[in-house]
């Protein structure tokens, strides 16, 4: 099968790492790397054997896809321009700054006969097949997303920047549309909201609590599932679930079992994925579609936690 010839725009901190993987993936034939920052794109352009570019339209002629690892604030212009270049693009959470600049750039894409994924790292975290092999219609689910404060990343909150992990890991169990939600959060160490707490329903009775702070001690990734004669603990940074079952024959015993998922890395599972959807067109990976769901998801929790009015025709609805 031949080799996809791609790309990194951005390589800071995350786009680095795309730029390791796709020089390791026997899919992907890394061509070059792009980034404002002469020495750092010539660093790591080097360390993979890549050309490196300050400006990364002289890369599209070059490559049949590319990650774009860009600040938020800038994901749309350079998302279409790579479209408009013919070139497919995963670009890392969230799609965009708005739900609107996202449906351009869907619309686009369809338009142009292109994939375009959305870098949510966390639905190839191993341990979320545990989750999605044993839920069946959860009543509760409780998320808990915390980080230390980092200057970098805070152009964006807190919901945009942690929370829609669990955004789109919650709309990827399938539990129906969204019918209420309730929110607050506060600014602490950055002029956007670096604390953020919601409430949302769905309409397959189940609520779902979601915390995301950037402004913790530590790191903490968990996620608890409840529903009937099943409970699950799972921690997204060990890949380590705990499982409690109610035995059916006795219902007065509770069978407890440690789960260890796998450690193949998350970002290695979605670039071949991406990879994947491009050579042989099967499905795979967070489309386009989905990372607008999350998108319009975490500004309903926006519009809510500035006491606003919550559209709920407004909301995209994808199957999982």
């Amino acid at each position: 099968m031949q080799l996809i010839n791609v790309g990194v725009i951005g390589v800071g901190h995350l786009g680095q790492h795309h730029a390791r993987i796709y020089s390791e993936l026997p899919q992907t034939r890394l061509v070059g790397v792009a980034d404002l920052d002469e020495t750092r794109r010539a660093e790591v352009g080097n360390r993979f054997g890549a050309a490196h570019f300050g400006d990364y339209r002289n890369l599209l002629g070059q490559v049949d896809a590319v990650s774009v690892a860009v600040p938020t604030l800038q994901h749309r212009e350079v998302v279409l321009d790579c479209l408009d270049a013919g070139v497919h693009v995963l670009v890392e959470k969230p799609l965009a700054v708005t739900p609107d600049e996202g449906r351009q750039m869907i619309d686009r894409a369809q338009q142009k006969g292109l994939v375009l994924h959305v870098g949510h790292v966390e639905r190839f975290n191993p341990v979320r097949d545990l989750v999605q092999d044993l839920l069946s219609s959860p009543r509760f689910i409780e998320c808990h997303r915390l980080a230390p404060f980092q200057p970098r990343g805070t152009d964006v909150d807190v919901v945009l920047d942690l929370m829609i992990h669990d955004v789109d890991l919650i709309l990827s169990f399938g539990l129906g549309k969204v019918s209420k939600v309730e929110a607050v959060g506060t600014a602490v160490l950055s002029p956007q909201f670096d604390f953020a707490h919601a409430r949302v329903e769905f309409d397959k009775d189940c609520v779902v609590n979601l915390t995301a702070s950037r402004v913790s001690t530590g790191r903490l990734r968990k996620m608890r599932l409840f529903q009937e004669r099943l409970y699950l603990s799972v921690d997204f940074l060990s890949r380590r679930g705990i499982v409690y079952r109610q035995v059916p024959s006795d219902e007065s015993f509770v069978q407890e079992e440690t789960v260890q998922a796998g450690d193949e890395e998350p970002l290695k599972r979605e670039l071949q994925a991406f990879a994947q959807v491009i050579q042989v067109g099967t499905a795979g990976g967070v489309s386009g579609e989905e990372g607008l769901a999350a998108l319009e998801l975490v500004h309903a929790i926006k519009r809510s936690i500035r006491g606003k009015v919550y559209p709920l025709a407004g909301l995209s609805r994808v199957a999982p």
